[in-house]
């Protein structure tokens, strides 16, 4: 095969990895409105079972040196961890006071805010395209959270805690690039489990419940993520951003299929506003997106399957990347 050919079949594999991602997290709503368990044994049964796929997927990168992985975590390891954990505890949460649009647009605008808070906090450069981006994305969240007060605070309150936590994470995942994606990840489910443990009704989750909580910890989150890190090395940040949106498209649209949720006009323009936001910053340089001083060098493909299973290096490296794009893991 030529040099050509090998390209273009690296292209249309990550296209296709990260359109299949973007559709595992889109059924997260879809399954959550499926639940009949407690709001905190849903979050904690997820956890249980995302944990567990993602340590696979830890074990599978790095083979013997998988508890090495977590021992070296270091502080800030930890402390995105800790994020992650916020995050992934507060998008379940959501989910069962506010709409499913209202969310998943909410957590689109998590790269505009880690960009503000990189400003703010460590006195990164910002580009007019990226500052542009985070006018959107603060009047689409503006409006959506006006538009959700009716609904309860926590309808408002837990999508913003979930999306100022992830923008934490983008952060340190560009500032301190020792620091792993995957066992960071694993990591929080962990603490998931332990901060809801307490709080948990095992009684109130019926056997079709345990179903559903294994599909979303194991293929939303798990298969999700790991589509992420095989597709997010083959094609550049600014497209799996934009594929990665398919996700806040069909999110809604199948709660609104199965169960005819209509997320309110606000929540819908607020939603597009952060749409256009996204799309805006995709184009941001990529010295911005990236980190400072860091290089955004395409890929280059591999030339057999052997080649294709990438080093746990690289597998961050590409989670990093699109941490740095989109508001997901």
């Amino acid at each position: 095969m030529t040099a050509l050919g090998i390209q273009q079949r690296a292209t249309r594999d990550g296209r296709s990895a990260i359109l299949l991602a973007a559709l595992a997290w889109s059924t997260a709503g879809l399954a959550q409105r499926g639940l009949d368990a407690t709001a905190a044994t849903q979050v904690a049964g997820r956890a249980i079972f995302a944990g567990l796929a993602l340590l696979l997927v830890v074990v599978l990168m790095e083979r013997r040196r998988t508890v090495a992985a977590f021992r070296t975590m270091g502080l800030w390891g930890i402390a995105m961890a800790v994020f992650l954990a916020i995050s992934s505890g507060t998008f379940l949460l959501a989910l069962n006071y506010a709409t499913v649009a209202n969310v998943l647009f909410m957590q689109a605008a998590a790269p505009m805010l880690a960009a503000l808070l990189g400003w703010a906090l460590l006195s990164e450069r910002v580009d007019g395209r990226t500052w542009g981006a985070l006018v959107l994305a603060t009047a689409g969240v503006a409006l959506m959270a006006a538009g959700s007060f009716e609904a309860g605070y926590l309808a408002v309150a837990l999508p913003l805690v979930m999306t100022a936590s992830f923008a934490a994470v983008i952060v340190i995942a560009r500032h301190r690039r020792e620091v792993s994606m995957m066992p960071a990840t694993c990591a929080s489910q962990v603490l998931v489990v332990l901060a809801f443990a307490p709080f948990v009704s095992v009684g109130t989750a019926t056997g079709s419940d345990w179903a559903i909580l294994a599909a979303l910890g194991v293929g939303q989150m798990g298969l999700g993520l790991a589509l992420l890190t095989r597709g997010a090395r083959l094609i550049p940040p600014a497209e799996v951003a934009v594929i990665s949106l398919l996700e806040i498209v069909l999110g809604p649209l199948w709660v609104w299929l199965a169960y005819r949720e209509q997320p309110t006009a606000a929540t819908l323009v607020g939603g597009a506003v952060v749409v256009a936001a996204v799309v805006l910053q995709a184009g941001a340089p990529a010295s911005w997106r990236m980190g400072r001083g860091s290089s955004n060098r395409s890929p280059t493909p591999p030339e057999s399957e052997a080649q294709r299973a990438l080093p746990a290096e690289e597998e961050a490296a590409a989670a990093r990347v699109h941490a740095s794009q989109t508001g997901r893991p």
